[in-house]
């Protein structure tokens, strides 16, 4: 079973906005590892202009996968996009705590924002190695 604050969220990040506050708890907590850096957002207003500072173009989930947990959900995907005409990805998984049907914490872990030339590198070496 799926979470709708949950499904709203994925579709704000598809549609490259910035999703409804009103999906997040008031002291919801981002928990965000990217690349080379950790850091927190917290309050339902930050987490979502954080949400629209990292997703602000369309995109298209080439890989979702979402699992349930006793307190809301793991979802994990690839997200591709293009910005400027240059075509980007990026790999993520989020682990999503919610309380009374919104979301009150996101722990996020992100292998960070791939332009076309790595992503042409990377699938080049996953050649090589199959």
């Amino acid at each position: 079973m799926t979470v709708p604050a949950v499904d709203c969220l994925l579709a704000a990040v598809e549609a490259g906005v910035a999703p409804p506050a009103d999906v997040f708890v008031d002291g919801v907590v981002l928990d965000a590892t990217v690349p080379n850096w950790r850091f927190t957002v917290q309050g339902r207003y930050g987490v979502s202009r954080q949400f629209g500072e990292w997703f602000h173009d369309r995109g298209t989930f080439e890989e979702l996968v979402r699992r349930p947990l006793p307190n809301g959900e793991l979802v994990e995907f690839t997200l591709a996009w293009e910005e400027s005409g240059v075509p980007y990805a990026c790999h993520q998984v989020h682990v999503l705590a919610v309380e009374d049907g919104r979301i009150e914490a996101d722990t996020v872990f992100c292998g960070g924002r791939w332009p076309a030339s790595l992503l042409a590198e990377m699938a080049e070496a996953s050649g090589a190695l199959a």
